[in-house]
């Protein structure tokens, strides 16, 4: 088992390996006494892992309920949000006790929002199924649900205790969820760590995902260390957002997120006026992963759906746009020539013929 230390304002570990969603309780009770805990899932999640998170926190000691909402990113909204509250609050929960998120992105976020708001803030702890969870958003400390005028418009900054990857949950994914975390760890690749990217150029790395995950954490770890309220190099995490989010968005979400931030990364490369050559080997890094390059939408309507995107400050938004694999950079861009950095990737892709 891997362990990776984050040292935020609540310091935890981020533990990886083999068959840990079975010793969740006694991994959980190293950090938090036993109290009574509701386990936050999806119904599709809840089915496959529900019983065994439940009964090995029971065995820990634990006094476990449990909540599943219907899968999906439609879900993360303010009804969902509602309905967990009243979850825990008919569980009996109090400031003392604590919420276990088990599921993907969709989970960690919204379930890390009730537990931030609950009695103005309870523990969680963190248990991602999915590839793309592990990689990025069961660490860091950012929680949020959806709103009608933006994606993760409406949350809070609240740490889990704790962040449980069982790598045997991992290799067992679907090919689309797999190929869904890979574009982020491919962005982590991009931003940092070449090394990391040639591992997923190759696309047959599922036998060394516990590498994978622990390159991406360990990244992310560093990063949240230096500024974990966003208000500076936290920024770099966004590499392919701002144009993955529009996509995202004018998809109504039927778009999966990965599938979204692997388009947005290359359209940032060829934005950015990267080398052709370059540009290519992002693109066929994330086709080796069974992942989309292009999007049908044209510039204006894409840079009117980037205008709802939170990291919007005033006047301007802050683009990551890469220099070379490793190594990107900031550009605050004023929102008016949005248009135009949209209209530069689609020219550079039709160019490339990708």
């Amino acid at each position: 088992m891997r362990k990776i230390h984050v040292n935020a304002s609540t310091e935890y570990d981020v533990l990886i390996g083999e068959g840990l969603i079975d010793k969740a309780g006694e991994l959980t009770k190293k950090v938090v006494m036993p109290c009574k805990c509701l386990i936050v899932t999806d119904d599709t999640v809840d089915e496959l892992y529900g019983d065994r998170v439940q009964i090995s926190l029971s065995y820990a000691g634990f006094d476990v309920s449990r909540f599943a909402f219907p899968a999906g990113e439609a879900s993360k909204n303010l009804s969902t949000l509602s309905d967990i509250l009243d979850a825990m609050g008919e569980a009996g929960l109090s400031r003392s006790d604590l919420i276990v998120a088990l599921g993907g992105g969709v989970v960690g976020d919204i379930a890390g929002f009730a537990a931030a708001i609950y009695t103005r803030g309870i523990r969680f702890v963190q248990i991602p199924t999915t590839l793309l969870a592990a990689v990025d958003s069961s660490v860091g400390g950012k929680t949020a649900i959806d709103m009608p005028f933006g994606k993760n418009m409406v949350g809070a900054f609240h740490q889990p205790v704790l962040v449980i990857t069982d790598t045997d949950v991992l290799r067992d994914l679907p090919a689309l969820q797999l190929s869904n975390g890979a574009a982020e760890a491919i962005k982590c690749g991009v931003l940092n760590d070449p090394d990391l990217f040639a591992l997923l150029e190759a696309g047959d790395w599922l036998e060394q995902v516990d590498t994978v995950v622990a390159r991406c954490v360990t990244y992310k770890r560093d990063v949240v260390a230096g500024d974990e309220f966003d208000t500076g190099n936290r920024a770099f995490l966004n590499l392919g957002h701002t144009f993955g989010h529009a996509i995202e968005h004018l998809s109504h979400f039927t778009m999966l997120h990965g599938q979204a931030v692997a388009i947005g990364t290359v359209m940032a490369a060829s934005a950015a006026g990267c080398p052709g050559k370059m540009i290519r080997r992002i693109a066929d890094c994330m086709k080796a992963n069974d992942l989309p390059v292009r999007c049908q939408c044209d510039a204006a309507t894409l840079a009117k759906a980037a205008l709802s995107d939170k990291k919007r400050s005033g006047g301007k938004i802050t683009l990551v746009l890469p220099d070379a694999i490793g190594q990107c950079h900031l550009e605050k861009v004023p929102v008016a020539e949005l248009p135009l950095w949209f209209e530069r990737a689609l020219t550079a892709q039709e160019a490339l013929k990708l």
